[in-house]
């Protein structure tokens, strides 16, 4: 018996591709689900149903909702920082540039990418439960103190870790608050978020 072309085309696909493909949409269905309900409103059931997968099939890669949102806050992170590494090299010619290009490309994902605006980065998940290792946020203030020592010459120092690290967490406090209420982003806090930064590098040139 002659099997269809479509049937030999499923066979012949790598197992690897096919869940990548099947993690894809299972994230892509969290994502969507979290726009429409919140995070706690999120079920294995829900995200079997909207990406048209069985609960089994969800438990298989994530045995847990906790795990799926993880996976997916990790994908938030991959392509903040893909976005990131994308803008800088056209447009900032300083550090005062750079760090402004690091809001322009947080603000494209919470505008863009659905469940962005409530998960962010993961953080908000890891406040629900005792964690061992550092969070996004200490992440990104590593890479954001790298990028500012090696490309814009500013003076290393544990003091300019810590700084840029309260400055992450005030960012990140401020991002959230202007998209609480507002799904384009509310002017008013993601301005006084450029001053901050603004008048941050300031001190931190001058010493």
């Amino acid at each position: 018996m002659n099997l269809p072309a479509t049937a030999l085309s499923v066979r012949a696909e790598p197992v690897q591709q096919r869940s990548a493909e099947r993690i894809t949409s299972l994230l892509d269905a969290a994502a969507e689900l979290i726009d429409q309900n919140g995070i706690d409103g999120l079920t294995t059931s829900d995200v079997a149903t909207r990406s048209g997968s069985s609960v089994g099939v969800v438990y298989r890669y994530f045995p847990n909702i906790q795990s799926l949102l993880k996976a997916l806050a990790a994908r938030n992170l991959d392509r903040f920082t893909t976005r990131l590494h994308e803008l800088l090299p056209a447009s900032a010619a300083d550090a005062l540039g750079a760090m402004n290009g690091v809001v322009d490309a947080y603000l494209e994902l919470a505008r863009t990418e659905p469940g962005f605006r409530a998960l962010r980065f993961g953080d908000v998940i890891d406040d629900r439960f005792i964690r061992e290792n550092p969070g996004a946020t200490s992440a990104l203030s590593k890479l954001f103190t790298d990028l500012l020592v090696t490309r814009y010459e500013l003076s290393p120092s544990d003091e300019l870790a810590f700084d840029i690290e309260v400055l992450v967490e005030i960012g990140d406090a401020l991002l959230h608050r202007a998209f609480r209420y507002d799904a384009a982003g509310d002017e008013r806090y993601i301005a006084r978020l450029r001053e901050i930064v603004a008048d941050f590098l300031s001190q931190h040139s001058a010493s």
